[in-house]
């Protein structure tokens, strides 16, 4: 594994940012958190940044979340109301559902994202799809907050995305063959760990390439892996989002490599390993939050020593190899209901034909995709309103205009409370009824507002009753 300079750990650190490489327009991104710096096998050094979710929290007015020293304080009516109003006061033309769903952001973090997107728009290189705030983080976080150098390969992934056709895959693709795949290497989402976040698996031990050949071809497979990543961010992340109430942005993996050894990284597994590893790597940044390998024997740990030169330092140090000794660690982070039985859980998915076959997780909640659809729709629809009424649109500055491909935003958006079900003319019927039941659910936080706001001119009223009565018992002793 990689070493660490200097003392480990450093508070307050500071990486310089410009835009197009002007001295004088330097600027300093400061981040309050602890990270630990790792130092690759050429010399450099990468920031190991903290959890992608670090800041990313609804508020919570309840007990289970705070700290043990105000455990027992009761929440005043201000706090009450802040929870309530937060969605509310969110829901403007400009905001996404995520927002919701992530609560606050880092300001710091925020504030070099915007700085990054007007460098990107200044240089016309910006398209309108591609400008989530999310997505932008993710790459500077790829390069320690260097904005030039998160450029680069920012670019790099739109020219990949085009090229890929990554939007014409999600529409098109199928993959009819699946099933069979899946047979001859054993791999997918089962549950989620202790945070909320999708845990993803593969029986990397039980992989028959041969057989994989003969049912698909790594070029459709490679397709398949694509698409897979394209789920996980556009409805596995919001799914498990709204079912924690707080946001996910990234995936725990578990890696059995029971019997893999030098033998098995032949050729054509050096191939796929290594163009899926570049996809994951150069285009889906800052998504693995923990690799657990487990049953590794001597045989995988001399490959690994070899295969993780491949990888980024950033990367490794995610990494945890494990012997078969592994099932008190991956309880730490994972419920055993969450772990298939061959992991030493209590999960077999018998009606699914294996836990592997199953995809279980909240993406599989009707009401939660219905609600992901519906406002994908909403997005959808008011991207075209903005274009036909010559308004801006912008995910988190309403001056900033926009550039590039103004046909697609964000895949989660929502950006109007007003639109009503004629937004959904010719739509599936079960987009009307998502909308209805969240149009219902905002009218009953509009309720919960007008109520809390009546008890609080309540709560003045007697205030001021119980002053005056103070007042005149008080005044005859004078």
């Amino acid at each position: 594994m990689s070493s660490v300079k200097g003392k480990e750990k450093e508070k307050d650190v500071e990486v310089l940012i410009t835009t197009r490489g002007d001295p004088e327009s330097l600027s300093t991104y400061s981040s309050s958190c602890e990270r630990s710096w790792l130092q690759s096998a050429d010399g450099r050094t990468k920031c190991l940044h903290p959890p992608i979710e670090t800041h990313w929290e609804l508020p919570s007015s309840g007990p289970a979340s705070s700290s043990s020293s105000s455990s027992t304080k009761k929440p005043s009516s201000s706090s009450i109301k802040s929870f309530f109003t937060f969605p509310l006061s969110k829901l403007r033309r400009t905001k996404s559902m995520q927002t919701i769903v992530e609560g606050p952001r880092d300001p710091k973090d925020a504030q070099i994202v915007e700085s990054f997107r007007r460098m990107l728009f200044l240089e016309g290189l910006l398209p309108t799809k591609h400008n989530d705030y999310h997505t932008l983080l993710r790459f500077l976080r790829m390069r320690d907050f260097d904005m030039l150098k998160s450029k680069d390969v920012f670019l790099n992934y739109l020219k990949w995305h085009d090229e890929f056709g990554v939007d014409m895959l999600l529409k098109e693709f199928k993959f009819p063959e699946h099933a069979e795949v899946k047979k001859c290497y054993p791999h997918g989402y089962h549950g989620v760990d202790r945070h909320g976040r999708p845990v993803y698996i593969e029986r990397l031990g039980m992989v028959d390439l041969n057989k994989l050949l003969q049912v698909t071809s790594f070029e459709r497979f490679i397709k398949y892996h694509v698409s897979e990543q394209e789920k996980t961010l556009r409805v596995r992340y919001p799914a498990c989002s709204m079912a924690a109430k707080k946001h996910i942005a990234s995936t725990t993996s578990i890696l059995d490599v029971n019997g893999v050894g030098m033998s098995n990284f032949s050729k054509p597994a050096r191939y796929l390993f290594m163009e899926i590893q570049k996809i994951d790597s150069s285009y889906y940044p800052e998504t693995l939050h923990k690799l657990f390998i487990i049953n590794a024997g001597s045989g995988f740990k001399m490959l690994w020593k070899a295969v993780k030169t491949f990888l980024d330092v950033r990367t490794v140090a995610k990494v945890q190899v494990l012997g078969s000794n592994y099932l008190s660690v991956l309880l730490e982070a994972i419920d055993i209901s969450n772990l298939p039985s061959f992991l030493g859980g209590k999960c077999t998915c018998s009606d699914y034909g294996g836990c592997l076959m199953s995809d279980r997780g909240p993406w599989k909640n009707p009401d939660l995709v219905e609600m992901i659809e519906v406002i994908s729709l909403r997005e959808e629809t008011d991207s075209k309103n903005d274009l036909t009424n010559g308004d801006v649109a912008s995910e988190d500055s309403s001056s900033m205009p926009q550039k590039g491909d103004t046909e697609n935003k964000n895949e989660f958006g929502l950006n109007n409370l007003a639109l009503d079900e004629s937004a959904c003319a010719g739509t599936d019927s079960r987009y009307k009824l998502a909308l209805q039941k969240i149009n219902g659910l905002e009218a009953a936080l509009g309720d919960t507002k007008n109520k809390i706001e009546t008890l609080e001119v309540a709560l003045e009223d007697t205030k001021m009753a119980l002053k005056e009565l103070t007042q005149h018992i008080i005044q005859p002793k004078l």
